[in-house]
């Protein structure tokens, strides 16, 4: 009698364990919150009256998740306050290795959530993004500013923005491992092929390291990319240029130096084409303003459009 109990015991025991508490699950469910990096950075500032998502932020964000921090939603309710879950992948994947690319993004997630060790976590299986860092603390307007970026290249070699004074700059800041930007590098080749000889210069600013250069040398093989790649950049890289942590960005910078347009995100090769095409009219359009003053006549405006 007391050897037949025994597999019904043990029965009851894990049905018990299962459904205690400390690991119980609940129906799938929807939230609404903000991803951070932790309760900490969260509670910096009033986020009643401070939204979460400036710059300070995200590079801080980017700082406790490569420490390997995990990344929350941060859920208010109608007084403010907040109630966090520790994100877990589900059906949905996370964009990286990590979760950084949403950090500071305001987003509706179904899925489960449960608690273990007095701790809320969340199944995600679908995400939608609300709205992006940008849109909830905007960046300053960087448009006009003169940039500069110093990096180094695949040889251990420092390289520098400023050194392509006088050439219209694609930047486009990637890494090996984010899956957006393998999507927009047929379209970055392209550009450097169509407009090489018209002084148009794209550059791979790469968040992998001078230790991953053997990955990148591969993935550069791979996708048949034609344009220099630097490595190192950071988050803080980023900023400078006024664009937020998630890969990949890209700026145009002028011939003089300056900021002419950002995208976060991927960028098209429409877009591309329509400031490149605009940069390079403006330079034609100035030579000839040039060469007419030179002689002392005056420019010919007919040939401007209007």
């Amino acid at each position: 009698m007391v050897h037949s109990m025994k597999p019904t015991l043990l029965l009851l025991l894990f049905i018990f364990a299962a459904a205690s508490p400390a690991n119980a699950q609940t129906l799938p469910t929807r939230l609404e919150g903000q991803i951070v990096c932790c309760e900490e950075c969260w509670n910096r500032a009033d986020r009643k009256t401070v939204p979460y998502g400036a710059r300070a932020d995200l590079i801080k964000a980017a700082e406790c998740i490569a420490e390997g921090d995990p990344t929350l939603i941060a859920v208010t309710d109608a007084n403010g306050a907040a109630t966090f879950y520790r994100l877990e992948e589900g059906r949905y994947k996370k964009p990286g290795p990590t979760w950084l690319e949403l950090a500071g993004s305001r987003v509706a997630v179904s899925g489960a959530t449960r608690k273990s060790r007095g701790r809320n976590f969340f199944r995600v299986d679908e995400l939608k993004v609300l709205a992006t860092p940008a849109e909830i603390a905007p960046e300053p307007d960087m448009i006009g500013t003169e940039a500069e970026l110093a990096l180094k290249d695949l040889f251990g070699v420092e390289q520098k923005l400023s050194a392509l004074r006088g050439r219209i700059v694609v930047l486009n800041f990637w890494a090996t491992w984010c899956g957006p930007c393998i999507k927009e590098m047929p379209d970055l080749a392209s550009i450097q092929n169509r407009y090489a000889a018209l002084g148009v210069q794209v550059i791979g600013a790469s968040a992998d390291t001078l230790a991953d250069r053997e990955t990148v040398r591969k993935f550069i093989s791979d996708l048949k990319i034609n344009f220099p790649v630097w490595l190192g950049a950071t988050v803080e890289d980023m900023s400078r240029f006024g664009l937020g942590p998630a890969l990949p960005a890209s700026a145009i910078i002028g011939r003089d130096g300056r900021i002419v347009a950002l995208f976060p995100g991927v960028i098209t090769q429409d877009d591309l084409i329509k400031h490149i095409d605009a940069l390079i009219a403006q330079s034609e359009r100035d030579a000839r303003s040039q060469i007419a003053l030179a002689r002392g006549s005056k420019p010919d405006v007919s040939s401007v459009p209007s």
